[in-house]
Order: structure tokens, then C-alpha cells, then sequence
């Protein structure tokens, strides 16, 4: 994880978040992790995971950037 900035709070998101931020499916999330593609998730617990909101943010902006 890279390192956050002293102010900058720390968000977790939810999978129906990263969907709904993302426009991908579940399964296209993790194919794209699987392929290191996409920011990996951080386990919160038993069958829970989340992902860093900024990491989601910064892969958003290097996807539009593309276009």
C-alpha cells in the first residue's frame, strides 16, 4: 500500500462501492486482480474483504486518462 498522506483520511470500500465507483462486475474485479490489473483487496475479516478508496480513486484516474 502506498504511503497515505498524514491528513488524508483512510476509506475502506465495500465491493458494491468498487462496482458501483467502477462500472465492472464482481467477477471482472477479481479477474482484473488475479491479473494485477486492478488494486488488490485487504481482508477485514472472515469473508470480508474491502479496498483503499484512494487506490480506487487512482486507478479511475489512470483508466480516464487512457481515453
Amino acid at each position: 500500500m502506498d504511503n497515505l498522506i498524514a491528513n488524508e483520511q483512510m476509506r475502506i470500500l465495500r465491493l458494491e462501492e468498487v462496482k458501483a465507483r467502477t462500472g465492472l462486475s464482481r467477477s471482472t474485479i477479481y479477474h482484473y486482480m488475479n491479473n494485477d490489473l486492478f488494486p488488490a483487496s485487504i481482508k477485514l475479516g472472515y469473508r470480508c474483504v474491502g479496498w483503499i478508496e484512494s487506490e480506487i480513486q487512482r486507478w479511475i484516474e489512470e483508466k480516464t486518462k487512457a481515453i
